[in-house]
């Protein structure tokens, strides 16, 4: 009787520890999914146009990047602030370089502040969609092209809004298998000609 006790526990026990690790491994898809359905945590909203409205209500945007410790790029946005109407077409570049001697890859996080601003900043394009790759010495103008949907006027928690702070901080990845294969080839070409 006391072995099946124990039988029963160990079993209770593996049930909680493998219910816990799928709950681990679910939070983060089911996180990024619920912040970027309602905007929450100042994720933003992708979309593949304007609304066609413009309001005469003007917002201003500022951008702000940095970068992971350790990772040696320089990024920074090519212009710290914009003016613009609520609803316009907005484009807005940030600038990255690698100073070093070798290929590097990138990917960027992003948010906006405040956070209740989150579900109405909409991106049509922008570098942080995909991974960036830059060779020795590269210098890039990388462009977000974005509005602010009218409808944070009717917001009663967002209608008072009147500055946007677009955040991106990018952070190293492994280099693509594809530009990893070529610059194996190339170091290889480079060998045999030598």
């Amino acid at each position: 009787m006391a072995a099946d006790n124990k039988n029963k526990t160990l079993l209770q026990l593996v049930g909680v520890v493998v219910f816990m690790g799928a709950m681990a491994w679910a939070s983060v898809p089911f996180y990024n999914w619920f912040c970027r359905v309602t905007g929450f945590g100042g994720t933003t909203n992708v979309a593949s146009a304007t609304t066609g409205t413009v309001l005469d209500r003007e917002i201003k945007i500022r951008f702000d990047g940095s970068k992971a410790r350790g990772f040696p790029w320089e990024f920074k946005p090519a212009q710290t602030e914009m003016t613009m109407k609520i609803g316009e077409d907005g484009l807005a570049f940030y600038e990255a370089y690698n100073p070093t001697d070798k290929p590097i890859a990138g990917q960027a996080s992003y948010n906006v502040y405040p956070y209740e601003a989150g579900g109405y900043f909409n991106k049509i394009e922008c570098f942080c969609f995909t991974e960036q790759v830059l060779m020795p010495g590269e210098r890039v103008q990388m462009p977000v092209n974005f509005f602010v949907d009218p409808e944070i006027v009717d917001d009663p928690d967002a209608k008072h809004i009147n500055h946007i702070t677009l955040s991106y901080t990018f952070y190293e990845i492994d280099l693509p298998e594809g530009v990893q294969a070529a610059l194996d080839t190339n170091n290889a070409d480079e060998k045999s000609v030598n």
